[in-house]
């Protein structure tokens, strides 16, 4: 998952130093939404080995 956000987040920048702000702001927005899916398993992950 977290591999997935970075491969948005690198498609994000690329696309807004080529000027391409639409795309720029919608695979910021996956990046956005996977990192914090990513940190929600992350936590019940981690929360289900401790007990």
């Amino acid at each position: 998952m977290l591999h997935y956000a970075l491969i948005f987040l690198v498609v994000a920048i690329i696309a807004a130093v080529l000027g391409f702000g639409s795309l720029a702001g919608l695979a910021a927005t996956i990046a956005k939404v996977l990192f914090v899916v990513f940190l929600i398993l992350a936590i019940v992950s981690f929360l289900k080995r401790a007990a």
